[in-house]
């Protein structure tokens, strides 16, 4: 009886969570595609509401890393959609006790931005503009294609001794889904 307690107890624990992760969940909207230059660019918003725990290891000194993933995708209706495009941005957000601010660093590029603030902070990782993802030359007129965003925090940038806790904790499943936008020609 206690073995089949226990399997029990490990399969809820290993189910996914549904309802309540997405309470802490980065959500990305307002996405825009456009032309510009033979280009076409994409501006988007993305939500990150940190959860207790987050903002607690945060303001202990821990950095958080979230990787935004983007996509250009060829819709076809026999195999599954084909990537013509994919493009990565990874942040690194961390908090200087001594300075009392936090350091934004997008490490692709190695631009640093500093802030007095955790909401001036995250809006600078919020706002995404004008970000090119495919030439116009790439694009069939006679195809549809999607774009699709996804924003990942990197549990496994965590400090060692915090990774178990960030895998079962619901408070550390910050990573959105991915969100699907038509790419109008």
């Amino acid at each position: 009886m206690f073995c089949r307690a226990a399997l029990l107890s490990l399969f809820w624990l290993l189910i996914p969570c549904s309802g309540f992760c997405a309470e802490f969940s980065a959500l990305v909207t307002d996405v825009t595609v456009s032309k510009q230059n033979q280009q076409y660019v994409i501006s988007a918003d993305i939500d990150y509401p940190l959860s207790t725990e987050a903002k607690l290891a945060l303001k202990n000194g821990v950095p958080l890393y979230w990787i935004l993933q983007i996509k250009v995708l060829q819709q076809r209706s026999w195999v599954w959609n084909k990537t013509l495009q994919a493009r990565e941005i990874r942040y690194r957000i961390q908090y200087n006790a001594l300075l009392n601010m936090y350091r934004v660093r997008n490490e692709d590029s190695g631009e640093i931005s500093n802030f007095s603030s955790l909401s001036a902070a995250l809006g600078l990782m919020s706002a995404l503009r004008n970000l090119p993802v495919i030439d116009e030359a790439e694009i069939d007129p006679e195809q549809s294609y999607q774009i699709a965003i996804k924003a990942t925090f990197d549990r496994d940038a965590l400090p060692l001794p915090l990774r178990p806790i960030a895998y079962t904790n619901p408070q550390w499943f910050l990573s959105s889904d991915w969100t699907l936008w038509p790419l109008v020609k």
